[in-house]
């Protein structure tokens, strides 16, 4: 059997985007930061998201019953980091806005979706969730905050010079 460290070390090289998930909770707002984070459906849509069974926020997010996600853009390294860490002050010197449900949005993300949840799932050490988008939008025009290999690093824009063995333009579908 693959050993924990070395099963992360090679997980941890395949490069994720970092979301923030708030909810508004009646003991104020609450959050976490997520990059197990996913699209599962177009129709109906659903997102994905694992969270890990010692979190002391999520029992309060899956109680309100739906949540936020702000997508982070490349300058949000920091405020990453602040919803990482336990007994931090998250919510503070940070502009934020309310999405359609009220859940607190980071003002400055790249995209947000408000989204409720329709399934929950204990899998291994962690719960992996299911929830139904009901609305969202673009905001940001920056580059996506990037996680890899234990780190935050940046996408470099590329073309391709060449198509690879006869592919097409759009023949690469996600």
């Amino acid at each position: 059997m693959l050993e924990q460290r070395a099963f992360r070390d090679i997980l941890g090289h395949f490069a994720t985007g970092v979301v923030l998930i708030t909810a508004q909770t009646p003991k104020g707002p609450v959050g976490l930061a997520v990059n197990s984070f996913t699209s599962v459906s177009l129709d109906p849509p659903l997102v994905a998201l694992c969270v890990a069974h010692t979190s002391t926020t999520w029992p309060a997010i899956r109680a309100s019953g739906g949540f936020a996600v702000t997508i982070l853009g490349e300058r949000q390294a920091e405020l990453c980091h602040t919803f990482s860490v336990r007994a931090a002050d998250r919510f503070s010197g940070q502009d934020w806005a309310l999405s359609h449900s009220g859940h607190p949005l980071a003002d400055d993300g790249l995209a947000w979706l408000d989204c409720r949840i329709s399934q929950v799932h204990a899998a291994g050490d962690h719960d992996l969730v299911i929830a139904e988008v009901t609305a969202g939008a673009l905001r940001g025009q920056t580059g996506p905050l990037v996680f890899h290999a234990g780190r935050f690093t940046r996408l470099m824009p590329t073309e391709l010079s060449e198509n690879p063995a006869g592919a097409k333009q759009g023949d690469c579908k996600v």
